[in-house]
Parts: structure tokens; C-alpha cells; sequence
């Protein structure tokens, strides 16, 4: 067997570590092991094959519920407790108005769609609802898995050294707002993380890089022996996967994408500098980090179909207004440069943009200027992906209390980026522990406004 070695680090959620995970060969030894992975992954992805056209998305999770009568939803009209102390702006599109602290948005309304009427929230301070579309604490054997797990499992990789899915986010001390791993469908479709030791992991040692090339002719050698030693014995293309195994190990794709100081200084600016304080009101991991953005968009472009980013945290209590006019022009700053960049390079149609919380906030402000949890209605924002763009969907009443008009759930947002990325929600199913196939969305459709 040959094994790449590396520091011992955490467990997966299905208590193997990372460092199993990069054990080429032992094709006899029953093991599961990198190479076994793969095939794994392979056979697994034939319920829908990938198309030549890749589609990829980047889902924005913003922890702790931004507050939608603030952002995209404001009421000038209502009481002084309601209506806060932001002032709405017009936009690049006649008759939507946003918060006057995200100007770059407004100038590019044309290129984004709000839902002002997203419902469906279970209340829970957790990441589950906007990755999985199941509410936290749901009793689905195994767990429910990852949207990009989901895509994983349905469509494979792009490039056999590219992972289908990764998750960017900071780890956070409030554990259920970091963001969940593939559930049933076990760890072959586990969200790539390229931090820590993970990364680490990625680098080979320098006396065992130039060593690669003969390891690979030995495997192959031995492959082949046990192959015509055993003609009885079908291997099932293992040589492939041996192949793709050391590719994935050996491969400087993903490495580069994650690299941002191979790309245009101008670029890196446009999306903003990373505000790596950690706020009051915030646990150590709650930072707003719009390099992950970018990230994001490199980590795409180079295969990778399904990117989830953390952005700050929303649960403001306290001094909602103060910490809106640090963390709403961030915010503007890198979603509208993310959108921009994929507009310019010719991917907007492809890539679907998504930025959301869990729920929204109260209507009526508390008396340490803050608004409390409000999970009647919430909001989110959209872009890419061939969407039609430049619009609201969606209204709440006078005072943002609940929807007014097309309350949209989370799960027709999920459904769409399902749509987006090539996948039939009608018919598209996954293998469950027991072998039953399950639906990825129960009930809920893309959203005609946006995919019609």
C-alpha cells in the first residue's frame, strides 16, 4: 500500500479521518481506500450523468438572520420602531428600492432578483434549512445531506482532480450554524475543506513528490501482474481509479484555484479587503471574509459544481444599526464584485449566486437597538445561473410582520438551484441507507418567476 503521509488531524462525521483518505492502493486488502472512494463516488453518480456544460453553484450563508426591513425590504412609512434608521435608495431597475449602505447593489439591480416573501423557517440558529433544505434536528436516517453532497452523488466530478463540492466557511463556535457534511450519503461525498490541515495534507512532502512517477509504475506493474495472475477476478477498472487517486494527490488544480496571489491584483481588490476582527457580538469564527469569495469563483471555475461561503453574523440583538453600517458595505462590496466577475468572464448563465440566512428579524426594535429572532418571514438574493433577474418577487405587509403576496419557501430556492445545475427535482432521486431512493426536495418546484 502506499500511503501519503501526514499529521493525524480531526474525524470526518463518520469517524474516519483524513489522513485514511489518502492511502493509494491495496486493491486486496478490503479497505476503504482512496482509490475505493472513487469508484465508489463513480458508480454512485450514475442516477443522472453530467452534461459537457458545467454548471456550478455558490451558495452565501449568512449566519444568525440579516434583518430583510433593513437590506432589501425597507418600510419608510411604518412607526419610528419599526422603521429604523436607514433610508432607501432607488435602483439601476425602476420601482425596487434597497438600503442606502449598498449602493453598488443598487447601481446592478439588473443583475440580481430579491424574494422579499422567503418562508418556511423553523426558527433554529442553524445553517441546516438553507443548505439542506430540512430543518435542524430532523430525524432523516443518517442526516440530511449537503445540497452539493446531493449533486455529488448525482452528477460526479468535473475533472477527476477536482472535488464536486466544498465548503468554505468558517468553523464557528455556535455549532449548528457551520455547515453540515453529505448526511446518508457517507463521507465519498463529504464537502471538501481546504483549511487547517486539510490543506496541509494537500502538499506533498518534497522527498516524496519526485518519488511519485516510480511509485506509479510500481502499482502499475503489480496491477497488472494480479490481473492476468487472476483472470477470474473482476478488478472492475480499479487501475482507473488507482490513477484518478494519485491524480487528485498529486494534481495542482485545486491548489492553484485556493491560491489568491495568482490572481489580478486589481481583481482581488474589487472584492474588498477581509474584515478578520472578530466583532462584539460574536463568537471567535464569525468574520467577514470576502477573499472566500472570491475563492468561490476560482474554486468553479476550475470544476468544483457546488461552493458554500459563511459570511459574518446577523443575530443582532444589540446595535443592529451600528453593526449594519460596518458589515452591510462588505457585504455590498464583494457580492456585487463576485457577480461582476462572473458576468465578465462569461459564467453568469452557469453559475447560480445565492446569500441568505435562516430566518429574519423582528419588525418592532428592542430597547438595546436590536431586533430579535423572526422566523415568519426572511429574505434572500440571487444571481447567475441563467436567471431572470432585475426583480422582486414576493411582498410583506406594512410593518415586514409576514408575506403579503407569493410567499416563496426555502425549498423552492433549493429546487431552483437544483434546476439550475441541470437537475430534474421531479424525477432525480438518491439511495438512502436502506437502498430506498429519496426525492432531493419533497414538494416544492423551481420558482416560474425566476426559471419560467
Amino acid at each position: 500500500m502506499l500511503t501519503l503521509t501526514g499529521p493525524r488531524i480531526s474525524h470526518f462525521c463518520d469517524k474516519v479521518t483524513r489522513r485514511s483518505f489518502l492511502q493509494v492502493g491495496g486493491l486486496f486488502m478490503g479497505g476503504l481506500t482512496l482509490p475505493r472512494l472513487l469508484q465508489a463516488e463513480h458508480s454512485s453518480s450514475g442516477n443522472q450523468p453530467s452534461t459537457s456544460r458545467q454548471r456550478s453553484a455558490i451558495m452565501i450563508y449568512m449566519p444568525g438572520g440579516p434583518p430583510h426591513q433593513d437590506m432589501y425590504d425597507l418600510k419608510p412609512d411604518a412607526p419610528a420602531e419599526v422603521r429604523g434608521e436607514f433610508d432607501p435608495i432607488a435602483t439601476s431597475v425602476p420601482g425596487i428600492e434597497i438600503c442606502e449602505l449598498m449602493p453598488r447593489l443598487a447601481q446592478r439591480m439588473d443583475k440580481f432578483a430579491i424574494i422579499r416573501s422567503l418562508v418556511g423557517s423553523d426558527g433554529a440558529h442553524a445553517s441546516n434549512l438553507c443548505v439542506t433544505g430540512a430543518p435542524y434536528g430532523n430525524k432523516i436516517p443518517g442526516g440530511a445531506p449537503h445540497f452539493g453532497s446531493m449533486i455529488s452523488a448525482l452528477q460526479g466530478q468535473t475533472h477527476r482532480a477536482v472535488p464536486a463540492v466544498a465548503d468554505l466557511s468558517d468553523m464557528m463556535q455556535h455549532l449548528p450554524y457551520n455547515v453540515g457534511g453529505p448526511g446518508f450519503l457517507g463521507s465519498v461525498h463529504q464537502p471538501f475543506r481546504p483549511d487547517g490541515d486539510t490543506r496541509a495534507n494537500m502538499v506533498l512532502n518534497e522527498s516524496l513528490a519526485p518519488r511519485m512517477d516510480d511509485r506509479r509504475m510500481l502499482l502499475t506493474s503489480f496491477d497488472r501482474f494480479r490481473h492476468e495472475a487472476d483472470a477470474h477476478r473482476h478488478i472492475g477498472g480499479m487501475e482507473t481509479h488507482v490513477d484518478q487517486a494519485l491524480d487528485v494527490l498529486t494534481s495542482s488544480r485545486v491548489m492553484q484555484a485556493l491560491d489568491l496571489d495568482r490572481e489580478d491584483p486589481k481583481v482581488r481588490e474589487r472584492y474588498g479587503a477581509d474584515d478578520l476582527q472578530i466583532l462584539p457580538y460574536s463568537n471567535l469564527g464569525y468574520r467577514a471574509l470576502v477573499s472566500r469569495f472570491l475563492m468561490a469563483r476560482r474554486l468553479v471555475e476550475a470544476g468544483v459544481r457546488c461552493v458554500t461561503v459563511s459570511f459574518a453574523d446577523f443575530d443582532w440583538h444589540g446595535s443592529n444599526f451600528a453593526f449594519g453600517r460596518k458589515v452591510f458595505p462588505v457585504f455590498d462590496q464583494a457580492i456585487t464584485a463576485l457577480v461582476d466577475d462572473l458576468h465578465e468572464r462569461g459564467m453568469a448563465d452557469d453559475v447560480s449566486v445565492v446569500a441568505w440566512g435562516e430566518f429574519g428579524r423582528t419588525p418592532r426594535i428592542n430597547a438595546t437597538a436590536g431586533r430579535d429572532h423572526w422566523p415568519q418571514v426572511s429574505c434572500a438574493l440571487l444571481a447567475g445561473g441563467g436567471m431572470k433577474t432585475g426583480q422582486v418577487i414576493g411582498s410583506t405587509n406594512r410593518l415586514a410582520e409576514s408575506a403579503q403576496s407569493r410567499p416563496v419557501h426555502y425549498c423552492e430556492v433549493l429546487a431552483t438551484l437544483y434546476h439550475n445545475l441541470g437537475v430534474d427535482v421531479e424525477t432525480a432521486t438518491v439511495r438512502d441507507p436502506g437502498g430506498r431512493p429519496r426525492y432531493l426536495i419533497d414538494g416544492h418546484r423551481p420558482i416560474p418567476e425566476l426559471v419560467g
